[in-house]
């Protein structure tokens, strides 16, 4: 696998401290507070076209998306 720069300094920078906040469940994903960060994602695909539909969910799965 070839390893893409995404332009990130080197060094990292010194960034704000993250302030306290409290944790809910937003159905089966915690958010807030301690747990880490979510993020959604869709196809962008007919869901009529199954195998197209199926290869961006492999896609996602194996760039590190978990379904919940």
């Amino acid at each position: 696998m070839t390893a893409i720069s995404l332009g990130m300094p080197s060094v990292p920078i010194k960034i704000a401290e993250r302030r306290k906040s409290r944790q809910i469940m937003v159905g089966s994903v915690a958010v807030g507070g301690d747990a880490p960060v979510s993020v959604q994602s869709m196809t962008t695909t007919r869901t009529s076209d199954i195998g197209a539909t199926l290869q961006q969910i492999a896609e996602l799965t194996a760039s590190g998306c978990q379904i919940v």
